[in-house]
């Protein structure tokens, strides 16, 4: 493992209009984000992407680690949760610049076999303003063998005080792919899913579900100045799952009652 803590990456980005009122559709809103509009929490995660020619990507569709993601000799990556902070607002269609570093990288032993922990920080600036500081958690692991125990997930809480209901498939899931530029093919290659990385079906994206989540609790408690959300178990595309809030705590909570997120607002 090649890991250096003083690495770091920087990118610029025009925050285009055009794509987040594009997200705006997908998730069902009138597209109203004009020049100058707030964004949306997490809707950053619509820009700063990281293209590489075909040559240059993993079995998966990720670009190949190395570089600011250490080479952790493991295939299977999960974006495992993550925490951000709010310090103001981000706005459409003005240039922001992000500088990314990666400030944890460990492996482990667990009880499926070898586990990587790595954590990204991403501090985004507008106007000469850090406007967003955000810590992604990813986790890499080996396949896992063909008769291997499907991990238990946890039994979500049912103490909500409003709840709604969320329908994913897999067009929705393309698109978010699309406007993400996310190409980890669980979440649009069906065969791939079920025969390599051992799924029922398409994967709903981790940030997606955070994604609902954060509406939600913007609706509910107004701005956000923090929100931190970790990943549970997997939601696949032909479910229904339950968005959950008791105070300021939030969780996903699957048609059979597996929580497949928690989060704090």
């Amino acid at each position: 493992m090649n890991f250096d803590p003083t690495a770091s990456a920087s990118q610029s980005d025009v925050m285009d209009v055009a794509r987040a009122t594009a997200m705006q559709v997908a998730l069902g809103q009138n597209p109203s984000i004009a020049q100058g509009d707030v964004l949306p929490p997490f809707f950053h995660q619509l820009y700063f992407w990281t293209p590489q020619p075909p040559d240059q990507l993993g079995r998966d569709g990720h670009p190949k680690v190395g570089g600011l993601i250490p080479d952790m000799g493991l295939p299977r990556r999960m974006w495992a949760g993550g925490r951000l902070a709010f310090h103001s607002p981000l706005r459409a269609g003005i240039a922001a610049h992000r500088v990314s570093v990666c400030e944890k990288a460990d492996r482990k032993d667990g009880r499926t076999g070898p586990l990587a922990f790595v954590t990204l920080r991403h501090d985004i600036w507008q106007d000469d303003a850090c406007c967003i500081s955000e810590w992604q958690d990813l986790v890499y692991r080996k396949d896992p063998a063909p008769d291997a125990p499907r991990p238990v997930a946890p039994i979500a809480r049912t103490d909500e005080d409003q709840a709604i209901e969320v329908s994913f498939d897999a067009t929705l899931l393309f698109r978010y792919s699309a406007l993400t530029f996310n190409g980890h093919r669980i979440h649009y290659d069906l065969p791939y899913a079920r025969s390599v990385e051992g799924y029922d079906g398409l994967v709903v994206h981790g940030p997606l579900l955070a994604q609902h989540l954060m509406l939600m609790a913007e609706s509910a408690l107004g701005p956000l100045s923090e929100f931190t959300f970790r990943a549970t178990a997997p939601l696949m595309h032909f479910e229904t799952a339950t968005l959950c809030r008791k105070g300021r705590e939030f969780w996903v909570r699957g048609p059979d009652g597996r929580q497949c997120m928690q989060a704090t607002a």
